[in-house]
């Protein structure tokens, strides 16, 4: 992480705030016997998923993709994207009790993600939408991470220069591209380290 202190947070979504389940994703496939993370591996075919997360599909037609894809008739196809899709994950509570001592320490805090149209009311279902001062969408940015145009309009966003935000994910190539953007930039594998990002925020 740089020398500069940061002024303002950006968190990921998915493997940092949102935490997934793999049980009950499994036993769709299991129903609908096919292998164990198909449907997930079948949803991230980059053909496919770089679009549903540009901007250039709807989530709807990016899992009507997803289901023509699977081995299954199409009825029973697009039933077990929708029996899969319906689980939404769950809130990390540590890293939901980091968000809240950032902000409550007077630092702004975003969602910067790669998503799709969904985001918005998964932030609501999942009770996070009032927990956060921005959302950063690479489906409504029409860029997705790692592109250094999606850390710019990020800090754009939250409202402070590149150099003074922390940006914090699970995947390295996000991280990577942060800090060639300027930002400083955290690995997240857990809350074991929260307490040194909160003195980068000088909290």
């Amino acid at each position: 992480m740089s020398r500069e202190r940061a002024q303002a947070l950006l968190i990921d979504l998915d493997g940092v705030l949102r935490r997934w389940d793999p049980a009950p994703m499994i036993a769709v496939e299991i129903e609908y016997g096919l292998k164990p993370a198909a449907l997930l591996e079948t949803a991230m075919e980059w053909d496919i998923y770089r679009p549903a997360i540009s901007g250039e599909l709807t989530d709807a037609e990016w899992m009507r993709l997803v289901a023509s894809r699977l081995p299954l008739p199409e009825d029973k196809a697009t039933e077990a994207v929708a029996r899969w899709q319906s689980y939404r994950g769950e809130v990390d509570p540590e890293a939901l009790a980091f968000v809240r001592d950032v902000r409550a320490g007077g630092r702004k805090v975003g969602i910067a993600t790669n998503a799709t149209d969904r985001l918005r009311p998964d932030l609501d279902a999942l009770g996070l939408t009032d927990e956060l001062d921005v959302v950063v969408s690479s489906w409504e940015l029409k860029v997705h991470k790692p592109a250094p145009e999606f850390f710019a309009e990020a800090a754009r966003l939250i409202g402070a220069k590149r150099e003074h935000v922390l940006f914090v994910d699970d995947d390295d190539r996000v991280i990577r591209g942060a800090r060639a953007a300027g930002m400083s930039a955290y690995r997240w594998s857990g809350p074991h380290h929260v307490e040194l990002l909160k003195k980068a925020l000088d909290l």
